[in-house]
């Protein structure tokens, strides 16, 4: 990320080099009329050296600028958004050297074409603006990206994992004991654990659990299931094992503070997914699950009860596992939420290995292709709603997206919707190529359906579909769009 230091030596560059062309100085003259070298001022305009105070005097005094002008942070108009960029949270907290990014570069870049740089950022900050996005938007994207690039697979977190367990000599069988996480928690931190507290605020809805940090006192909701109560818990104990400082203390998504903390609670929900279900334990249950010639939805949901956790924490599991342990590394992973019946499926979390699948988040309003298994299973809950909300059932679905050869199989999770609690669906897609028939020895299982799939209703040309949420506005104006451009075509081609 750029320092604060950086920050003030950049826009100190620019502001001198904007200066020195408006009173037509080049660098040699204004150079030799300040008593510096030539490169001593190419290094002060591109940001790599501040110059000490009796210098920045005399820079003032032959640009006709008072000393504080000079020194402020302020650029003109014309460079009004490259200021806003170098001064905002978002740069500043960016984690440029996680991607490989020399923030050094990023000046030169800024510093070498400042108008076309200057362009380039009021349109994605026009971009931003028009869609909506937020700072948190950039940083869970630069999230998603960094889990990406390490195939959602961080061998640190699965060694800290298991030095963890051996330094506290826990038992890792599966269901994992969770009275053993609240032992630590108290005998090792600190912690107080309060159950009652947190009833008292009915308009929290969802909040599962708050940390106050200076008693450390940790609220759980009253009513938790066993399994929401371990994945807090190990998410503490991550905190503090890990030593992660900047982190959130409510479980639920509130406005983030800085991309640290995004990162530190990935790092704590990694931590807790991973201790929760142990990683040769469930690479051996996936090999036999997936050596079976028959598609078994009932030993997929068996294999889940033995590890006793959420479907969620399940399916974000396997997307750690199967990319390093089988070779899986094209897949995507998607939730989908809808409150009730009468609202709009929201895509919550997502994650894409390898490519950006569809479908993605959609900031359009646009109604999603209900012929995803995703949607589907949910619909159908609420169709035939269980005598339990919180039955968990499962579906397959080959996925051929219309008009490609791009093929997936769709495993997902679906939960109903209860009193608190929106419906739910988590879905894993794997590519279906010769890789995935050669470990998963179901995919050719006639009871798994293949469906065509697109993105979302508007922008989908499939005829007659039995499903569709909305008109094909999106295609019918590319359409016109053709139409009008072959007109004019004509029009221009006939004179």
């Amino acid at each position: 990320m750029l320092s604060h230091g950086q920050v003030v030596r950049l826009i100190f560059g620019l502001k001198l080099r904007e200066l020195r062309q408006e009173r037509g100085f080049t660098p040699a003259e204004l150079a030799r009329a300040c008593d510096v070298s030539v490169s001593y001022l190419n290094e002060i305009e591109k940001g790599k050296k501040y110059p000490k105070a009796d210098k920045i005097l005399s820079l003032s005094k032959v640009l006709g600028v008072t000393y504080d002008q000079l020194t402020s942070l302020t650029l003109s108009r014309k460079l009004e958004p490259i200021s806003e960029l170098l001064q905002s949270d978002l740069l500043k907290e960016f984690p440029l050297e996680m991607f490989g990014l020399d923030p050094i570069r990023i000046v030169e870049l800024i510093s070498d074409a400042p108008a076309k740089m200057n362009a380039f950022i009021s349109t994605l900050f026009e971009i931003a603006r028009n869609y909506e996005m937020r700072q948190e938007h950039f940083f869970l994207a630069a999230l998603r990206s960094y889990q990406e690039m390490h195939d959602n697979y961080f061998e640190e977190l699965e060694q800290d994992v298991r030095v963890f367990v051996s330094h506290e000599n826990l038992t890792v069988g599966a269901p994992f004991d969770t009275t053993q996480l609240e032992t630590v928690l108290t005998q090792k931190y600190g912690y107080t654990i309060d159950r009652t507290v947190l009833a008292d605020y009915a308009t929290l809805g969802r909040l599962r659990s708050v940390f106050q940090p200076k008693t450390r006192r940790l609220l759980l909701r009253p009513g938790l299931t066993g399994t929401q109560e371990a994945f807090v818990l190990g998410r503490e104990i991550a905190f503090n094992y890990l030593h992660l400082k900047e982190r959130p203390y409510v479980n639920a998504s509130f406005p983030v503070r800085s991309f640290d903390e995004v990162l530190n609670n990935f790092k704590a929900s990694y931590f807790a997914g991973a201790l929760l279900m142990e990683e040769d334990s469930l690479v051996r249950d996936f090999q036999r699950l997936f050596s079976s010639k028959k598609w078994e939805p009932a030993a997929l949901l068996e294999l889940m009860a033995k590890y006793d956790v959420s479907p969620e924490m399940f399916m974000q599991r396997i997307t750690n596992l199967l990319p390093r342990h089988f070779g899986l590394q094209s897949l995507f992973f998607l939730r989908f939420d809808q409150a009730n019946a009468d609202t709009a499926y929201v895509l919550s979390k997502e994650l894409h290995l390898s490519r950006l699948h569809n479908p993605h988040g959609n900031e359009l309003h646009e109604h999603y292709c209900r012929r995803w298994i995703s949607l589907r299973l949910i619909a159908e809950l609420r169709e035939n709603p269980t005598p339990e909300a919180a039955t968990t059932v499962i579906g397959a679905q080959r996925s051929r997206y219309f008009g490609t050869d791009d093929e997936y199989l769709c495993l997902t999770l679906a939960r109903a919707a209860s009193a608190t609690e929106p419906a739910v669906s988590v879905t894993v897609g794997l590519l279906c190529d010769e890789n995935l028939r050669q470990k998963v020895r179901f995919l050719e299982d006639p009871a798994i359906p293949l469906k065509i799939v697109n993105e979302t209703c508007e922008r989908c040309p499939i005829p007659d579909c039995e499903v569709r949420a909305a008109a094909p506005l999106e295609i019918e104006r590319q359409q016109r769009t053709k139409d009008q451009e072959a007109a004019i075509a004509a029009l221009v081609n006939g004179g």
